[in-house]
């Protein structure tokens, strides 16, 4: 009998647990839905996403791979704003971090960015925000998670989710392992009932267990979405003339944009000034540019004004422009993880679209011979790392989370290196963990008073020569007294009668009276140094980071090489085959296809003339005027570009009649 009622205890606790579970799992999902419904305008989630937004909520470790576009970002933010407590969020790129924060502030949610170049003093503001609570998220990059004001301030925040976005980057199998990740896993002493929610677009099988491993998850769970993209027809074209591809592809494009991407950035404008000369519209964009004239013309491009964007890998990250319906390759990538990545960018409206590889036959000789390039012996690697010291005036055994301007041309003029060798030793230095490197972004010049109110009317009193100015600040600059906000030192000089140079004079006098803080504005490239500038009689590269990770980018190089070779496959299944996603469904579409006769009238129903044509012509051939006239609905020149299409592709053929028809 009394084993009967330990039976019936333990079954009814099991009950109970059962019913909060339930309860807190539909309370749960009711509320993040309201959240999202709330700040997003979305009824509901897309496919995975609230699976992954549950277990987080749950409190479970999670990693989410999710494809270019996929709404990564929704994952961790509508969690967070469900849950009390600020997330923080640890990304590589600037670019991407202050756009974020930038759309949240929008929508009314309080939320800031800590990177590398900042003010201290507004870095330390923003750090007080998130441990008094008056932040919801708090983007950090990956390299202040060394420092000890990122520790101290972490050790008081209530933090109710730590996000890594770009996982892939704490594993050294992954494409763009960066060494500041792996103090990831360390934080999470200091808050050890914290989830961690890992996102990443691109990983390999091996990528993924090292994500979960490094990142110290207590238990595995994985949410993947499928790698593949209905929509996108992935072709290889085995081209000589190039341009002449290129500008045909392009001179079809009907709507929506493209995005052509080549692997130096003087060949951007080359190829931009040649399709402008042809009359398509285009510009070109890469790290080297102005910030605010990268700024410009990413705009024109995303309103449409522009229909291409020529490119280096610089440009995308970030980038959610819906109807991109082409993107080029021009050069071959390093690897299939940043071709899959780049390509991803097209068709995220779900329409049809394509991504295009151009290949020559000195393609493949120049991307071993670039590997070659990417390690260079050991002793150029010494000399260019004293070469940057001396560049940055920095002595030996100093600048340790130092942030410094840096300006690589300027660099490589001064010294005579070849451009490749100083980006590839930079980039192992990098690997190393001794630098971070940063591409520039547009940073305006933000000014906070210091001086509490009381002081204002005494300084004012002591030093009228600063009359004109803090009066402006004071009546122009709402929050000026209690946040950073933007000045326009031109807006300045333009009210108060000074002169630009005399602002910017003033400003800094102002700072060294600690009356208040001035934060310059920022446009060029950085170097933070992790480590002090070393005597490089002591200085040497790790195996794992130099003969491993040449090893594993000589794989990665093969990997592209046996894609573009392979003519045998569908590009789709090689592709997913690659991210260890297996399957024999073929996509009907990609030149692969069609070259072995793997295409049908259903598979070309993603394009609404090509399927038109290809029922006209089922039952009979058409001369071209025929063919045009059978798919009257559209544009000859559309009819005739599909035409072509499908002639390139062996879909169709010509007879001896000059008759367009099915090939068998």
């Amino acid at each position: 009998m009394k084993k009967k009622n330990i039976f019936q205890n333990a079954c009814y606790v099991e009950f109970y647990r059962y019913l909060w579970r339930k309860f807190f799992h539909d309370t749960m999902s009711e509320l993040s839905r309201s959240v999202l419904k709330r700040y997003w305008g979305y009824p509901s989630f897309r496919p995975l996403q609230e699976d992954i937004v549950d277990a987080v909520m749950e409190g479970r470790d999670t990693l989410a791979l999710l494809p270019t576009g996929g709404g990564k970002s929704i994952c961790f933010q509508v969690p967070a704003l469900a849950m009390e407590g600020v997330c923080v969020v640890v990304t590589p790129l600037i670019a991407l971090m202050k756009d974020q924060v930038a759309h949240l502030v929008d929508k009314g949610i309080p939320a800031a960015a800590i990177y590398s170049g900042m003010h201290p003093d507004q870095v330390e503001l923003n750090y007080n925000q998130a441990v008094f609570g008056r932040l919801k998220f708090l983007y950090v990059s990956p390299e202040r998670l060394q420092t000890e004001t990122f520790l101290e301030a972490i050790k008081r925040m209530k933090v109710n989710l730590l996000a890594v976005d770009e996982s892939h980057c704490i594993s050294q199998w992954g494409y763009d392992f960066r060494p500041p990740y792996l103090k990831i896993a360390e934080i999470r002493q200091y808050i050890p009932k914290t989830p961690v929610l890992a996102l990443t677009a691109t990983a390999t099988a091996k990528v993924v267990d090292d994500i979960q491993f490094r990142l110290g998850f207590k238990q595995k769970n994985v949410f993947q979405s499928s790698f593949e993209r209905k929509n996108v027809t992935y072709n290889v074209y085995h081209e000589p003339d190039k341009y002449g591809l290129l500008l045909r592809k392009l001179g079809a494009l009907r709507e929506g944009s493209a995005i052509v991407y080549v692997r130096n950035r003087k060949k951007t404008q080359i190829i931009a000034d040649w399709l402008l000369s042809m009359g398509v519209s285009s510009t070109f964009y890469h790290a080297g540019l102005d910030a605010r004239l990268r700024d410009d013309r990413q705009e024109l491009w995303m309103k449409g004004k522009v229909k291409v964007m020529v490119a280096t890998n610089a440009f995308g990250m970030g980038i959610d422009k819906p109807d991109v319906r082409l993107v080029i390759h021009v050069d071959l990538p390093d690897s299939l993880e940043a071709y899959f990545q780049e390509a991803g960018r097209a068709g995220r409206d779900l329409k049809p679209s394509e991504a295009i590889l151009l290949v020559s036959d000195e393609d493949v000789r120049k991307l071993e011979e670039n590997l070659l390039l990417s390690f260079p012996e050991m002793d150029r690697v010494k000399l260019i790392y004293t070469a940057l010291g001396n560049y940055l005036q920095i002595p030996v055994g100093a600048g340790k989370g130092m942030s410094y301007p840096f300006l690589m041309n300027d660099f490589i003029r001064n010294y005579g290196f070849k451009a490749m060798e100083v980006f590839s030793t930079l980039r192992l230095l990098e690997k190393e963990g001794m630098i971070v490197l940063s591409d520039s972004f547009e940073e305006p010049s933000k000014v906070r008073i210091k001086a509490s109110r009381d002081d204002l009317y005494r300084f004012q009193l002591n030093y009228p020569q600063f009359d004109l100015l803090v009066k402006y600040l004071l009546r122009n600059l709402p929050g000026v007294l209690s946040d950073f906000v933007i000045i326009s030192e031109e807006t300045a000089a333009q009210k108060t009668g000074l002169r630009v140079d005399q602002v910017v004079a003033q400003l800094k006098q102002l700072e060294a009276y600690n009356f208040l803080s001035y934060a310059p504005r920022n446009d060029k490239p950085r170097i933070l140094f992790l480590t002090e500038l070393l005597d490089t009689r002591y200085f040497s590269l790790s195996k794992e980071h130099y003969a491993d990770r040449k090893k594993d980018a000589q794989e990665r190089v093969k990997s592209v090489i046996d894609f573009v070779r392979n003519d045998q496959e569908c590009r789709s299944v090689q592709l997913l085959r690659y991210f260890n996603e297996i399957t024999d469904k073929v996509c009907g579409r990609c030149d692969v296809c069609l070259s072995h006769g793997n295409h049908s009238l259903e598979a070309c129903e993603y394009n609404q003339v090509q399927h038109e044509l290809l029922c006209a012509l089922r039952d009979h051939p058409l001369t071209v005027y025929g063919a045009t006239q059978a798919c009257g609905d559209h544009d000859e020149e559309e009819v005739l570009e599909a035409i072509r299409w499908l002639v390139d592709n062996g879909v169709l053929g010509i007879d001896k009649d000059d008759r367009v028809v099915i090939k068998k």
